[in-house]
């Protein structure tokens, strides 16, 4: 009794009993069924299918008798396409699981591109507007060129300014009189003051 208790430990798994089949690689069987499947969806099967049971019919109805293998009712015909038609159907059916499979893998393969470029997407339309609010900053050419356009007119008003100041400094410069005349007259020989001789008398 201990030593059944001692071989039945939880600490380990069981050791798995019943019949063991072998193993079958469902990859190569898949490729098989869907290869099957394949063949029996085109025109070439049913033609080939066609002529096989026209000339079974044949066969077993205008030859002599003792040559006939399935006579009128044709149970082994009936019997050979219940069996291609229970075999059929599986390997349909497990071409089109290996058919959605593949398109699952596709679906999941595309929603990840698509969650990538999405993501992408998103990132250049947020580094667009940050190049936006940016450029926002950044003197532009036609800022540049107004701003030359209103210095340009500031020196030429400047200039004009200092134009105008030297005009009247000249202006004032020619009314104002001689340091050396102390009466601000003009200079003539009526005037006693000076003599002939251009000095003052006296």
């Amino acid at each position: 009794m201990s030593e059944q208790r001692r071989g039945e430990r939880l600490d380990q798994p069981r050791a798995p009993r019943g019949l063991h089949l072998p193993r079958i690689d469902a990859d190569s069987f898949g490729r098989w069924a869907e290869g099957i499947a394949r063949g029996m969806g085109t025109a070439n099967f049913l033609v080939y299918m066609t002529l096989i049971l026209a000339a079974w019919f044949l066969w077993n109805t205008l030859a002599p008798a003792n040559l006939r293998f399935d006579p009128y009712t044709f149970t082994f015909l009936t019997l050979v396409l219940s069996l291609q038609a229970s075999y059929a159907a599986p390997l349909i059916l497990l071409a089109q699981n290996r058919q959605a499979d593949r398109d699952r893998v596709s679906l999941d393969e595309d929603r990840r591109r698509a969650t990538m470029q999405k993501a992408d997407t998103e990132y250049l339309a947020r580094e667009i507007a940050a190049l936006r609010i940016a450029m926002g900053d950044v003197a532009t050419r036609d800022f540049l060129r107004s701003e030359l356009t209103r210095l340009a007119e500031e020196l030429d008003e400047a200039a004009e300014r200092r134009r105008k100041l030297e005009r009247r400094q000249q202006e004032r410069e020619s009314r104002r009189p001689a340091a050396d005349d102390p009466l601000d007259e003009p200079r003539d020989e009526l005037d006693g003051d000076y003599a002939r001789g251009g000095r003052p008398e006296g």
